[in-house]
């Protein structure tokens, strides 16, 4: 006779095992059920680990190469501090010859603005003493020119006509004489022995003067 196999699972033995009596699942229920137990132990296991192995770790201060490093910073920045040190010394000595050079220089400019008012009142002075010179030269020229010594002259050509006077007193010797030019003496016009004083003889073109131990005789 044919049965209907649609009983609940067997066992061994033809019985009915728990789990499918109660409606449980078999290996493969329980299979999954570990799964997420075994993620979760491993993560704790991972993260005790992690703990254990970070403070294993060695402080990376303690290490040769950090020691090396911070030396040589410091060496560094001590060598950085004396190079400002030493700026700001030459610094202050550059701006301490500037200001003085500066000072230097608008002394020097006053100076040089006296030297050139005094170089145009040597220049002006210079002017003013050539100009006395050439008025004194010319004075002295008109007066050499219009003095008369001993000696005779031709009034006109050697002598200018006009007025003369002795320069200074004459002595008791003194003889003056005018005479009409050419006639060597012969035609006297006028003639005087002062005998002292400052005589005066007028003079005119065409007559010849003589004058004998009277000394200078200066146009008036």
């Amino acid at each position: 006779m044919l049965t209907n196999d649609t009983s609940p699972a067997h066992g061994p033995e033809g019985e009915v095992s728990a789990e499918a009596a109660h409606g449980q699942p078999g290996k493969s229920g329980k299979s999954r059920r570990r799964k997420p137990i075994l993620l979760a132990s491993a993560a704790v296991v991972l993260f005790a680990g992690g703990i254990a192995f970070g403070t294993a770790l060695p402080d990376p201060k303690n290490s040769e190469a950090y020691t090396s490093l911070a030396d040589e910073k410091s060496t560094v920045e001590i060598e950085r501090d004396a190079a400002l040190s030493s700026y700001a010394s030459i610094k202050g000595k550059y701006d301490t010859l500037e200001n003085g050079m500066a000072s230097r220089e608008s002394k020097v400019a006053a100076k040089e603005a006296e030297v050139g008012k005094a170089d145009a009142a040597v220049k002006t002075a210079e002017a003013a003493v050539k100009a006395r010179e050439e008025a004194v030269t010319g004075a002295e020229k008109t007066k050499a020119a219009n003095t008369v010594g001993d000696g005779t002259w031709t009034v006109g050509s050697d002598i200018e006509p006009g007025t003369y006077r002795a320069a200074a007193a004459v002595g008791s010797t003194c003889y003056w004489g005018i005479y009409r030019s050419g006639s060597n003496g012969g035609d006297i016009i006028e003639n005087d022995i002062p005998g002292g004083g400052r005589p005066v003889v007028t003079l005119s073109a065409g007559q010849d003067f003589n004058s004998t131990r009277c000394g200078k005789w200066e146009k008036q």
